[in-house]
């Protein structure tokens, strides 16, 4: 049987340019989603799953990143003593979780694209299958998804993606994988990525999602596009990024790439729409807030010119 997994790293290093101005000067990775940060969503995800090392890689300005995982003692003192007991709960627990997961930070260098961060990161891994989420994604699942990903990984021995089902009209948003076997329940063996394909063009009615197992297959192959795009840069040529799809691609041209549809509910936070989504669906889930949003909606509805119903037809 394969080993259980216990390594994860989370790519936090972007500049959230779809959420600008919200954040000019807050990383978009700590923005509320119901009452917690979106990136607290994703480390407890994953220590829920059993990952005891989790790495987040940062760039500049992501230093609340830090500050919200970090110990405060004092305030949790101050807090005790002004009969604050439920907060000062809460703000230990955070640390608590950051204990647990064993988090660490890594300033990203090299460049730009989402897999930089990964291979950033993979000198500690060894031989380890690894990890990947994106710190923007939110999943409310029974089962986490990192443990269904854990789990397809252990039946598989290879790298796994998260997919979800999607209508084709709408696979221009997304990597969509080419299935060349359906195992059941929900595994699927894939032999690669169509980028963001027209409807008519879209191999499978799937798409990838923020969800990887790595193996160190997938690091080479990561090294590798890295080592292009730098001989590239010196001979002034045309330098793409280095996508962690990309890298994926190319291990799949030739060994085994597993797809492991995702039982749950996946909230997208990166751009405005999908973000009031999140967040209006985590409020609407909260015992004390829920009510008190569905009042709102209700009264305001009542309130539209549409909404009239006084009148006898």
């Amino acid at each position: 049987m394969s080993p259980t997994i216990r390594r994860a790293v989370i790519p936090a290093a972007g500049l959230g340019s779809r959420l600008l101005p919200l954040t000019k000067a807050t990383p978009k990775e700590m923005l509320p989603v119901g009452d917690k940060p979106v990136i607290e969503h994703t480390v407890r995800e994953l220590v829920d799953s059993g990952i005891t090392d989790i790495t987040i890689v940062v760039s500049g300005g992501k230093s609340l990143i830090q500050d919200h995982f970090r110990p405060n003692s004092a305030l949790v003192a101050q807090l005790r003593a002004d009969g604050k007991t439920a907060y000062a709960d809460a703000v230990k627990e955070v640390a608590d979780l950051a204990r647990k997961g064993h988090i660490t930070y890594l300033d990203q260098h090299g460049p730009y694209g989402n897999g930089t961060p990964v291979l950033n990161a993979a000198r500690a891994f060894g031989d380890e299958p690894v990890l990947v989420l994106w710190p923007d994604d939110v999943f409310v699942a029974e089962v986490p998804r990192a443990q269904q990903l854990i789990r397809a990984y252990e039946q598989t021995g290879c790298p796994v993606l998260a997919l979800m089902p999607v209508d084709r009209e709408d696979s221009q948003r997304y990597g969509v994988p080419i299935v060349k076997e359906d195992l059941d329940d929900g595994l699927l063996r894939i032999t690669g990525l169509v980028e963001k394909p027209k409807p008519a063009d879209a191999p499978s009615s799937y798409a990838a999602i923020g969800g990887y197992v790595v193996t160190p297959g997938i690091i080479d192959e990561l090294r590798e596009q890295t080592r292009r795009w730098y001989e590239a840069e010196k001979k002034k040529q045309p330098v793409g990024e280095v996508y962690l799809t990309d890298a994926i691609n190319a291990y799949a041209s030739t060994r085994a790439v597993y797809g492991q549809v995702i039982s749950g509910r996946w909230y997208d936070t990166g751009n405005p729409a999908d973000y009031l989504v999140a967040q209006m669906a985590f409020a609407l889930a909260h015992p004390e807030y829920g009510p008190v949003l569905r009042g709102l909606v209700d009264e305001l509805s009542s309130n539209r010119p549409d909404s009239d119903t006084s009148a006898t037809p």
